[in-house]
């Protein structure tokens, strides 16, 4: 399958989350307390997923290969992708900071978890727009097909140093899981 469609399924995996952790949001905030647990587990999903599964594959595999056919990595698209990615890593570690104090009640750590959930979702809607509609096509029209299917072999090897179908299948299970437990449809695969 080619690099960018790859990228592409997962970030439909990632918007199925992205809607559990709004939801999140919308609970705590009716309830005026947060589910720890649920919390956990889509900040470990975030992370584990969408970070270090999915960006990885971004940063240090088709980015890189893009500045090297003439985008420029200080102020073109791939720069502002990597500096996305910084503010997502951001609202993730806030939330993480406030999900204890939101848990109890605390009215200033539910309101940071749930401000910060909330910009992330809006943030990484955006990007994944940018990234499905912009910077993709930009990048299937500027890699060679030799370039492509080198940048395939390193998403099969970046996959396997993160675990490979093991990782897979338990990210995948844990936003399903989220998805139930929140009310959240899941996305066909």
């Amino acid at each position: 399958m080619q690099p960018t469609k790859v990228l592409m399924q997962e970030h439909r995996v990632i918007e199925q989350v992205l809607t559990c952790l709004l939801k999140l949001a919308e609970k705590a905030e009716g309830e005026n307390k947060l589910d720890a647990q649920s919390a956990r587990e889509t900040l470990e999903f975030l992370r584990g997923y969408a970070d270090k599964w999915h960006h990885c594959k971004e940063e240090d595999r088709l980015f890189p290969i893009m500045e090297q056919r003439g985008f420029s990595p200080d102020d073109g698209p791939t720069c502002v992708m990597r500096i996305e990615h910084r503010q997502g890593r951001e609202h993730i570690r806030l939330m993480d900071e406030s999900i204890d104090g939101a848990a109890e009640g605390g009215a200033k750590d539910l309101e940071r978890f749930v401000r910060n959930a909330r910009s992330y979702v809006v943030l990484l809607r955006q990007h994944i727009e940018k990234e499905d509609h912009c910077l993709f096509p930009m990048a299937d029209q500027a890699l060679s097909q030799e370039d492509l299917q080198q940048l395939a072999r390193q998403f099969e090897e970046a996959e396997r140093a993160a675990g490979g179908d093991e990782s897979t299948a338990r990210f995948l299970g844990l936003a399903d899981s989220l998805a139930r437990r929140l009310g959240v449809s899941v996305v066909g695969r």
